[in-house]
């Protein structure tokens, strides 16, 4: 907890046995809720998660990343979590971040905060492969001036937010692949939310999920035509419901049979 406000860490995962115990053993104990959501893994991630003592919930089929962080984001409100962070389990990100990325929600200042790897030097040095590394100045470059923000990224995968956020944001209209985390921020930015940003390095490892160089393409497709709806809808040329107030959001029970409690 941190100002009065309940932490939780949310772990969207597949096949994550490798790295869970790893990420979920430096998570501090200002959290106060870990949840993990298992995407139909090949592996042991689910008894693992479970004897870690998280809250592990199980898809009954591979759904895909962002329908398993609609699953997280859902668990997280109705376990009454006032910040949410997403750590991905497979270790790329530092948890002991976790405290940091958290308290910048609870000071009130922000309502997303989002973990940079391109602040000071962590991107290369860790490993992030160069192509990766362009692809990412070029879409922030592009997305900055038509999103009318300035964010150092928009790619990464550790990331927090703030209740009210996740209440409001349609967040079930967004992709069930890769480019939800994108969709995400485009939403915050529509709906007037504030978004800070913290360095933090990055590791790029052989158990580290990590796309290839197929679906980096797809995933800077889908950013492009993100962007491009964004401008769309603010210049009202076309009313897109994930960028509207009545689009649907994750407290609506809407996919709730495709998640199981453990």
């Amino acid at each position: 907890m941190i100002n009065g406000k309940r932490v939780a860490v949310v772990m969207p995962a597949y096949n994550a046995e490798k790295t869970l115990e790893r990420t979920v053993r430096e998570l501090s104990d200002v959290v106060d809720i870990k949840i993990l959501v298992d995407d139909s893994s090949k592996d042991q991630t689910a008894q693992l998660s479970r004897s870690l003592g998280v809250q592990t919930f199980i898809h009954d089929a591979n759904y895909g990343y962002g329908r398993n962080q609609q699953t997280c984001y859902r668990e997280a409100l109705a376990a009454g979590a006032d910040i949410v962070v997403m750590v991905h389990p497979d270790y790329q990100y530092t948890p002991l971040l976790v405290p940091a990325i958290a308290g910048m929600i609870a000071s009130g200042v922000y309502d997303m905060v989002l973990a940079s790897r391109i602040l000071g030097r962590g991107a290369l040095k860790g490993g992030m492969p160069l192509y990766k590394y362009v692809f990412n100045r070029m879409l922030t470059a592009f997305q900055n001036l038509f999103l009318g923000v300035k964010l150092s990224e928009y790619h990464t995968g550790f990331r927090a937010f703030s209740r009210e956020l996740l209440q409001t944001l349609p967040l079930l209209e967004n992709s069930d692949d890769f480019v939800f985390d994108n969709q995400m921020i485009a939403q915050a930015i529509m709906f007037g939310f504030e978004i800070g940003e913290i360095s933090c390095p990055t590791k790029y490892f052989e158990e580290a999920s990590s796309i290839n160089f197929r679906r980096s393409v797809k995933y800077g497709l889908g950013v492009l035509a993100t962007t491009v709806g964004f401008m769309a809808h603010k210049l009202g040329i076309y009313r897109a419901p994930r960028f509207g107030a009545s689009g649907r959001k994750v407290t609506e029970k809407y996919y709730s049979q495709n998640a199981q409690r453990s």
